[in-house]
């Protein structure tokens, strides 16, 4: 049996005559009757079917402790260790070999490149071997409910997952994955999951555990729905000029061109189009600073995760697949 199975009824019924018995229940999250009212507006549940997943939901302080201390704070040579070593190269390596056919097909009908989708997994799941241990249901309960600085967010997304359920026939009180609610090998949040996942089999079913067609060709169209430029730059490294002009970045939006950053003393070895969007990264390296300017592939890479320092970590991994396949050298 998958994770993707059948809503049992029975238990819920069982627990929803109880909380009609127990209405004060409904203080125990802070707003959760408007939580509630939306949901059962929105996917024609009954208020007491609702109420009685969220009893089963369970408020977890390890949750907690690790949105507080994610990897993302770490400086650059402490994080880019953490996917830029052998185990993880060597792992895509025999990750693309056995689905050859596979990435290559999906690589051919959507531009995005094998090696850039083998990366992604690697680095969120190491190729599906760490694919998460909270239930994702007490994972954005206890964000949504007891995370003020990203309650809205993690709300919205538990609203998704009782969407997400309803429409994929899953049980919503038997789905693992990370502290923030992310699930399956490419680690989709449920808005992602159900917006950007596709069947990829043809089976009717979009299976982010179980089909690797549905997790490949998933993982592809997220790409592809936030426009990958098939063939497109994601980054060069920089030098900085003596006398360089500090560069103030907005975020990861493409607010210079590459002939703006060339002019304000940063070089670039590149002989293409010097009006290519781009922006300009300054990362703590393990030998310095290390300059990269950055450009719209990098920028969709980081809708998957926001830090930089993500981004980078997939676009070097990727790159190292692709010249070890090309090589010929897979690990067995």
């Amino acid at each position: 049996m998958t994770m993707a199975t059948r809503i049992g009824r029975s238990g819920l019924t069982a627990l929803a005559a109880l909380l009609l018995a127990l209405p004060a229940w409904a203080e125990r999250f802070p707003g959760q009757a408007e939580f509630v009212a939306q949901v059962a507006a929105e996917t024609g549940q009954s208020p007491a079917e609702i109420e009685a997943v969220l009893a089963g939901a369970e408020r977890k302080q390890g949750i907690l402790d690790a949105i507080s201390r994610p990897a993302e704070a770490k400086p650059w040579r402490d994080y880019r260790p953490i996917f830029l070593n052998q185990a993880r190269i060597d792992g895509g390596l025999r990750f693309m070999a056995e689905h050859a056919s596979l990435l290559a097909r999906v690589e051919r009908e959507t531009g995005v490149p094998a090696a850039m989708i083998t990366a992604i997994i690697g680095v969120e799941t190491q190729y599906g071997s760490v694919t998460g241990r909270y239930r994702v249901l007490d994972a954005l309960a206890t964000l949504g409910f007891h995370y003020p600085p990203r309650a809205d967010f993690f709300r919205g997304e538990l609203r998704h997952l009782f969407h997400l359920a309803q429409e994929e026939d899953l049980e919503i009180d038997q789905l693992y994955g990370s502290y923030a609610g992310a699930m399956g090998w490419g680690q989709f949040i449920p808005s992602s999951y159900r917006h950007y996942a596709v069947d990829g089999d043809g089976d009717g079913r979009r299976d982010l555990w179980s089909s690797m067609p549905d997790i490949v060709a998933s993982i592809a169209n997220y790409f592809v729905e936030h426009r990958w430029a098939e063939g497109g730059l994601v980054a060069l490294p920089a030098r900085a000029q003596p006398g360089a002009e500090p560069f103030q970045r907005d975020g990861l939006n493409l607010t210079s061109t590459l002939a703006e950053l060339r002019a304000l003393g940063y070089q670039v070895v590149h002989d293409g189009d010097d009006a290519l969007p781009a922006t300009l990264l300054q990362l703590e390296g393990a030998h310095g600073d290390e300059y990269w300017v950055v450009f719209n592939n990098f920028y969709v890479i980081s809708r998957y995760n926001r830090s930089p320092l993500y981004s980078m970590a997939v676009h070097q991994l990727a790159q190292e697949l692709a010249v070890n396949q090309a090589s010929g050298q897979v690990r067995r």
